[in-house]
């Protein structure tokens, strides 16, 4: 499993998790190139290095006109420019040359800043105005991790506690407290803490970005890391003021913990333990198989068995006692070791031929499925000996 850990000791912001995401792809250049060819209206990219406390990373400068905007002014009013709303907005990023998935979750990190800001303001979120240059500098970093996270494709995000710094901060409308108001309002829920740093150090955009992409927040989890990228920002603070993030893959070593239900039966038909079979299997069951079994006064019986997560495990007792004429119910605690699965489908003259494949501690192993070999047996009048055979002894001759 790809597994991404994002480390926010000195905070996030929009430009800070683009550059770090930039250190992990393959050709940070050619992304660069291709964010500049996305269409947003008077932005550009640029990547540069940058060192912090000893520590070489990225930077990225992102120009709206050939102006650099400080970030925490981003979503505050200043009467001497134009403002954007929300509709604007989505009407930009839905314009962008782009997948669908990006504008997707484009739309959906704006969403969460604009529902913070019209908490804050106490207006609809139809009233909310947005400077306009510090708009499209949002909306770029957005774009940007968005479409980063595309290309890296994580399956698990994981994102440390997050210090948001302390002190105040100063905006168009005053002076505010750190976390700006915002900023807090989206952090609910999400562990944070303030520390001794007097700066702003978790930017509206760099907080919506995390709460959308994490799948969980706390320590670092078992990993492998493969990259490890350090996105730095403008300011310098006796700490190395950058978004670290770790990617790689979780240990395949690890056991997955499962729950083993078993029952004796000696009363039951077989074509009753079939359907009770076919219920379990229905309602969630990692596995359902029986065991024939010597029971009391001589009487051959048989074992069925369940296994099934802890999330299951209610309904499958309840689905036990349901289908089947047993009284009681055994229970263990397993782990199991399992092989990475996927499906893929191949295109052929006779349909879609769906191949099992599952991968992991050095083997790789792939079955066609049954069915779809059965269909082709009986559409082509041959058997499935033969297309089992002409499947193996090479694609080119069945499909």
């Amino acid at each position: 499993m790809k597994i991404m850990y994002i480390d926010c000791g000195m905070g996030a912001a929009g430009d800070m998790l683009t550059a770090a995401l930039l250190e992990l792809v393959p050709d940070a250049e050619a992304c660069i190139r291709e964010l500049n060819a996305l269409g947003i209206p008077k932005v550009s990219y640029e990547k540069r290095k940058s060192e912090k406390c000893g520590i070489v990373g990225t930077y990225v400068k992102v120009t709206v006109d050939g102006e650099e905007e400080h970030e925490h002014h981003e979503h505050h009013e200043h009467h001497e420019h134009h403002h954007c709303r929300m509709q604007e907005v989505v009407s930009i990023i839905g314009g962008l040359s782009i997948p669908e998935s990006v504008k997707s979750h484009a739309i959906s990190v704006y969403s969460l800043i604009a529902e913070a800001e019209s908490y804050v303001h106490g207006k609809s979120v139809e009233e909310i105005h947005f400077h306009e240059v510090g708009t499209m500098d949002a909306i770029a970093d957005v774009v940007a991790v968005c479409y980063l996270m595309e290309r890296l494709a994580p399956e698990q995000i994981i994102v440390s506690p997050i210090h948001v710094g302390a002190g105040h901060v100063h905006c168009a409308h005053g002076v505010l407290p750190v976390p700006a108001p915002a900023t807090a309002y989206i952090l609910r829920d999400v562990p944070v803490y303030g520390g001794s740093i007097q700066s702003e150090l978790c930017t509206p955009t760099g907080a919506a970005l995390l709460v959308h992409f994490a799948t969980g927040f706390g320590s670092m989890p078992l990993m492998m890391m493969q990259g490890i990228g350090y996105g730095m920002g403008k300011k310098e603070f006796e700490r190395a003021n950058c978004v670290r993030i770790l990617f790689g893959n979780s240990k395949e070593y690890k056991g997955q913990m499962v729950l083993e239900l078993s029952c004796n039966l000696d009363d039951m038909t077989p074509e009753a333990v079939g359907y009770a079979m076919e219920c379990l299997q229905k309602g969630g069951a990692l596995d359902v198989f029986t065991t024939p079994i010597g029971m009391k006064k001589n009487r051959p019986g048989t074992m069925l068995t369940v296994l099934c997560d802890e999330m299951s495990e209610k309904e499958m007792v309840k689905l036990l006692f349901r289908h089947t004429t047993t009284l009681g119910i055994r229970k263990k605690v397993c782990e199991r070791y399992t092989l990475e699965r996927s499906v893929v489908e191949e295109t052929t003259p006779y349909g879609k031929l769906r191949k099992k494949v599952a991968s992991g501690y050095g083997v790789t192993r792939e079955k066609y499925e049954y069915e779809d070999l059965a269909r082709i047996a009986n559409e082509q009048g041959i058997s499935l000996q033969e297309v089992q055979g002409l499947v193996n002894n090479g694609k080119e001759s069945v499909l």
